[in-house]
């Protein structure tokens, strides 16, 4: 069966969540990857079954992994992050999601990010941003602004204690790339991390669909994303703005 780029992504992205989904809520293995950080089972086991599915379809394409690194040399690559929020999955509180892109000549063409608890799949193939079958319609009416929390923290505690965000916005925290979903659904105005995430297997699918619904997305500064200098999703241009001069009054 042939299947589209984006097919192929949310068939990936499919099969890691329904690894997930078999293990949630069960003990598995971890292994130790810092202090504070660790795998389980379930992300190698999601992640071999999405390399399972793409070497089907795609056996030329290079395929990047969280857990299993870079395999393969080609300019069409898989970014994979098999299960983000695995600190959340073992704490079995579900805020998770299975990441499916594919970057072509630097730039994400299609992706799929599957929430293995809801069983909603987000999509692009560049050109539409879906949610299963439903379009993507970014809005800022919930006022919930999530935020990334890794250290130093500087940049984004000062928003949350800026003048008037506690008066416009309210602050959460998911700590997974289901939150920047969530503002391309409508469901949060806006998101922000610290860090360098230009590259990184966790945000590729989430910022493709994103862009592609229409989302604002740079960098802490308000320069392009690719600077490496942070991230700022938002649902809008007047919500960017807004967190975007909070951030700058804090520095």
């Amino acid at each position: 069966m042939s299947l589209s780029d984006a097919e192929l992504a949310i068939s990936a992205a499919e099969a890691g969540a329904a690894v997930v989904r078999s293990l949630y809520g069960k003990p598995v293995p971890r292994y130790d990857k810092t202090s504070v950080d660790f795998a389980t089972a379930a992300d190698l086991e999601a992640e071999q079954a999405i390399l399972d599915v793409i070497r089907e379809h795609r056996p030329d394409d290079a395929f990047l992994g969280e857990e299993t690194g870079l395999s393969g040399t080609s300019d069409r690559t898989w970014m994979v992050d098999p299960l983000c929020g695995t600190l959340n999955f073992a704490a079995q509180t579900p805020l998770i999601a299975v990441n499916v892109a594919l970057r072509v000549g630097g730039r994400d063409v299609a992706a799929a990010a599957a929430d293995p608890i809801s069983g909603e799949v987000f999509w692009t193939d560049g050109v539409r941003a879906q949610v299963n079958d439903q379009p993507l319609t970014p809005s800022p009416d919930s006022k919930l602004v999530d935020f990334n929390l890794d250290p130093p923290y500087g940049d984004l505690l000062s928003v949350i204690a800026a003048p008037g965000f506690a008066e416009r916005f309210s602050p959460r925290v998911m700590s997974t790339s289901l939150a920047c979903f969530w503002v391309a659904a409508g469901r949060r105005a806006a998101y922000l991390s610290d860090g360098d995430k230009r590259d990184s297997v966790h945000f590729a699918a989430a910022l493709a669909v994103c862009r592609t619904a229409g989302c604002v997305v740079t960098d802490l500064k308000g320069g392009p994303f690719e600077t490496g200098e942070g991230l700022l999703v938002a649902a809008d241009g007047e919500t960017h703005e807004a967190l975007l001069s909070m951030i700058l009054r804090g520095r």
